[in-house]
């Protein structure tokens, strides 16, 4: 079996010790960290690997919230921004899709924003396992968010996640469910056989 050589954005990375979210911030403004998607996980970087399945879902995730925020002018919702929690200098997350509840905040136009969204949206990479995707949706929640919907594409599965206040809780949707926002989203609905492309008899590969 032939391993395939790393990249060399992969070798950079991995010759990194332990960093700050601060020198985090500082190395994304470099030239190699331009074209990707990078997260800091306790002061290790890690790249986001989406494809176009990932690509599909996430699509139709920000055109029907954002949908629903055009009608009801409630919040403002964003991707692929970084978010960090003020009194943790090793963690930077990215969810895919952001909501912040208060429309009125001044955007950041420079750097993550210091504090978690409201909810969480998360579709599931090839490359990342459950107990990931959960820890993400822990971690948010521990530090100020209120709502993490993982998406797991192949499943064709959601999980909500809240905080009890002392640990996760989780629920499980299946794609004939129908998706609520709950006291964070009043009125918002969600068929979930509208966010999965088509089932086919054969997988397409990753």
């Amino acid at each position: 079996m032939v391993t395939p050589s790393k990249t060399e954005i992969e070798t950079l990375i991995e010759s990194l010790p332990v960093i700050t979210a601060d020198e985090f911030e500082r190395l994304l403004s470099q030239p190699e960290y331009k074209n990707g998607l990078f997260e800091l996980i306790h002061g290790e970087i890690v790249e986001k690997m989406p494809t176009e399945r990932h690509g599909f879902i996430v699509f139709k995730l920000i055109l029907l919230l954002g949908m629903y925020i055009e009608r009801t002018k409630r919040g403002r919702g964003v991707t692929e921004v970084l978010h960090r929690s003020p009194n943790d200098p090793y963690n930077a997350r990215q969810p895919d899709i952001a909501y912040y509840r208060d429309a009125s905040r001044q955007i950041v136009e420079d750097g993550a924003v210091m504090h978690m969204p409201d909810l969480a949206i998360e579709v599931q990479s090839p490359t990342q396992s459950r107990r990931e995707m959960r820890e993400k949706a822990d971690y948010i929640l521990r530090n100020g968010g209120k709502l993490v919907w993982i998406v797991y594409p192949k499943r064709r599965e959601v999980e909500v996640c809240t905080w009890t206040g002392e640990s996760l809780a989780i629920t499980t949707l299946n794609d004939q469910a129908i998706l609520t926002g709950g006291d964070l989203l009043p009125d918002f609905t969600l068929p979930l056989s509208e966010i999965f492309p088509p089932k086919t008899d054969t997988p397409a590969s990753e």
